[in-house]
């Protein structure tokens, strides 16, 4: 009881005290009494800066605090273990404090002893935030959140994948760029993780420091070329959007802005699969009636992701959050199949095999009175898809009968589309060059005959007519150029061109 009792007496501060009181109340934060705050960061600590004490080599500037250098003891701080409960929370800083420290990693050979110190404390601290019993305080999450923005929040020049793409590089034989630095950040990461994700942390005091500018920082880091921080990143920031209800807008409208600059100015960005993941998630718990917000979400930005030509590197996680809003709201089923037949590839066969396959999940959640809105337009491409001479390209359009769904959908309203898409299979089992290709033909014709042979019958009279007439047509073109031809050899001087009869030379008027 004594010692709980002066454990609350306000104890005098010596000069760093009185610097990290001084940085504490600037931030409008009290300082605790129960343990000191390391304030390596601000303006009034000599260990900020480069005046008492020089830096030492292999320590970089980070220019996330104003260009400030942050210098630690090489020394490690005791375990937890070795403390008692009273003085944790303060060696947690301490050691919070001690990870503000950035070196060089280029160079393996520098630095070795303050880097194993640093990589030690970085796991020290990753047990101690799992293990937590306690709600953290203010000032360890202002800690928390100034040291990951110290290590993370850093200068790069990435080389997007989607360039790459554009470039023909093969991205699965081509090794992407890993960060050296990796075995730090690596636990930094987990450190942050674990802390978002813990029970003790009071989201309504958090969300001081992990705040709007904080949020944007972290979601630049998604151009990272390291698929290892682009999968952390991935996982942060969902953990972020579930805990942070107040910043859900402001996060969805941070990566709307960030596939806006992707599709209209850049088609460059390493992160555009990580950051539709975490759409997929997002948008399968959004609540019925749909808002108008994520309607135009899925407008502008969704539907015009299919447009760049590195489409194949997310296309997957696209194609899931489409089908997720066609799920959630089956009148968007026409807005989706329109837009992609917007965005249909004329010679790109590999990205037209992914949209009829996308085509496919988005049919199997369309119910029939918006199947009938597109179903003209959309058969129409289907039938240039089957008469592909890309053998994957046809044999992809006419595996959608191979869905239950699907045909119910075609075979109530065969006399509408029959009609479309009968030349395209006449054609095919004539013509086609792949026997799988007439092969799946001939099944999709036996569809349509066994259903209704009397009206598949007068599809195949009224093709016939219709080759008919076009042979006259053509017969009829032939025949007319070549009088036109014998006039023309028959005058004098018909060797010429039509334009120069008699042999004279016309004159342009003017």
């Amino acid at each position: 009881m004594i010692k709980q009792i002066l454990g609350r007496l306000p104890r005098k501060p010596g000069k760093a005290g009185d610097s990290r009181e001084a940085a504490a109340a600037g931030n409008g934060t009290e300082p605790s009494n129960s343990y000191s705050v390391a304030r390596s960061m601000d303006p009034g600590n000599k260990r900020a800066g480069n005046g008492d004490y020089p830096v030492p080599s292999g320590v970089i500037p980070n220019p996330v605090m104003n260009g400030a250098v942050v210098y630690h003891s090489n020394e490690p701080l005791p375990a937890f273990k070795d403390v008692p409960m009273s003085e944790k929370q303060n060696l947690f800083v301490k050691k919070v404090s001690l990870c503000c420290a950035v070196y060089d990693f280029v160079d393996p050979t520098k630095n070795l002893k303050e880097k194993e110190v640093k990589r030690q404390t970085l796991m020290e601290l990753v047990d101690y935030v799992a293990s937590a019993n306690g709600k953290f305080s203010e000032v360890v999450m202002l800690e928390i959140t100034k040291m990951v923005s110290i290590n993370l929040f850093r200068s790069s020049s990435p080389t997007p994948r989607e360039n790459k793409a554009i470039e023909g590089v093969d991205l699965e034989e081509d090794e992407p760029l890993m960060d050296p630095a990796w075995s730090h950040l690596q636990i930094v990461y987990e450190v942050f993780l674990r802390f978002v994700a813990s029970q003790e942390t009071d989201a309504k005091l958090a969300k001081r420091y992990i705040d709007h500018s904080f949020i944007l920082r972290l979601l630049d880091l998604f151009d990272s070329e390291d698929p290892r921080e682009r999968d952390y990143l991935k996982t942060i920031l969902h953990r972020i959007y579930g805990k942070f209800m107040v910043h859900r807008p402001f996060i969805r409208k941070a990566i709307n802005n960030i596939f806006y600059r992707f599709i209209f100015e850049t088609e460059k960005h390493n992160g555009v699969a990580e950051l539709l993941e975490i759409l997929g998630s997002i948008i399968n718990g959004f609540a019925l009636p749909l808002k108008e917000e994520h309607k135009l979400f899925l407008v502008r930005a969704l539907i015009p992701l299919h447009k760049p030509k590195c489409v194949s590197m997310y296309h997957q996680q696209l194609s899931y959050c489409i089908t997720q809003f066609v799920e959630k709201d089956c009148k968007l089923a026409d807005t989706v199949i329109r837009g992609l037949l917007k965005y249909w590839p004329v010679t790109n066969s590999s990205k037209e095999v992914m949209f009829l396959g996308e085509l496919e999940e988005v049919l199997e959640a369309t119910q029939l009175a918006e199947f009938q809105r597109c179903m003209v337009p959309l058969f129409r491409q289907i039938s240039r898809s089957m008469n592909s001479f890309h053998f994957q390209v046809a044999e992809r359009a006419l595996f959608l009968w191979n869905n239950d769904h699907i045909e119910t959908l075609i075979k109530q309203n065969y006399k509408v589309l029959l009609p479309i898409i009968y030349p395209a299979l006449e054609r095919n089992s004539r013509d086609h060059w792949n026997q799988a290709v007439r092969s799946l033909t001939l099944n999709v014709r036996k569809i349509f005959s066994d259903h209704d042979s009397t009206f598949f019958g007068e599809c195949v009279q009224r093709f016939s007519d219709e080759e008919l007439k076009q042979a006259e047509s053509d017969s009829k073109r032939d025949a007319m150029w070549k009088r036109l031809e014998e006039m023309g050899a028959s005058k004098p001087g018909g060797n010429h061109p039509l334009g120069a009869p008699n042999g004279k030379p016309s004159h342009a008027a003017g």
